[in-house]
């Protein structure tokens, strides 16, 4: 037995094991929630402790931890996982503290600072709401993405993940056709006039006959 160092100056049993003082319910929710406390005689029996989580065997600093009635310590992660895997229909006596056997579920006549932390927690999930006789919570589950249905793309060249307008417009112009983005060519100069030989049967002189310009004597 000891006298707490909290303001509340309470005689209680409870021995914090890495701050060697004693400690009531009160700081030990405060102060000490990641701290191994037991009582004060096993601390005398055998002060040898492990600042690890018994169920994964990592440091219990390093996570969120939950306190059972029985002053154990575990990650609260770990103690979910484990007693989540338990059949839907097992007794509220079934739910035990992996160290010691002793119940998870806190007593209802039981009242104290770690009893209703811990309620307040196991508030949290469905199969401690039903041990506590509390309507479950509905569960919600995110939906699926659904696929991307590309059989309406034919082009694969211009097909765009992302889907968006101003996207799909640039792609758009990139594969307008070649003749869009020629230069205009020069208009062709015209071409020289063609000249016609005629020959008059009653004259030796040939004469020209150009277009546009009427006969022209060859002399």
């Amino acid at each position: 037995m000891g006298l707490c160092k909290c303001p509340k100056r309470k005689v209680t049993n409870l021995f914090c094991f890495e701050h060697r003082v004693n400690v009531c319910e009160h700081c030990l929710v405060a102060n000490h929630a990641k701290c191994i406390v037991q009582s004060y005689l096993q601390w005398l029996q055998d002060s040898d402790y492990s600042s690890n989580c018994r169920l994964c065997n990592t440091p219990l600093a390093a996570r969120e931890t939950t306190r059972l009635v029985c002053y154990d310590l575990f990650h609260w992660a770990c103690l979910n996982e484990r007693a989540a895997q338990l059949p839907q229909n097992t007794a509220p006596a079934g739910y035990q503290c992996p160290s010691c056997s002793g119940p998870i579920f806190p007593p209802s006549n039981l009242v104290g600072p770690v009893a209703s932390v811990l309620r307040e927690k196991l508030t949290t999930v469905n199969w401690a709401r039903a041990g506590l006789g509390l309507p479950l919570i509905d569960e919600v589950v995110s939906p699926e993405p659904e696929p991307l249905n590309t059989s309406d793309f034919s082009d694969w060249s211009s097909f765009n993940a992302s889907g968006s307008p101003e996207q799909e417009e640039v792609a758009s112009a990139s594969t307008a056709p070649a003749f869009y983005s020629q230069v205009p060519r020069p208009p062709t100069p015209p071409s020289r006039p063609e000249q016609h030989t005629v020959i008059h049967m009653s004259s030796s002189e040939p004469l020209t006959h150009g277009a546009g310009t009427g006969l022209v004597s060859s002399r």
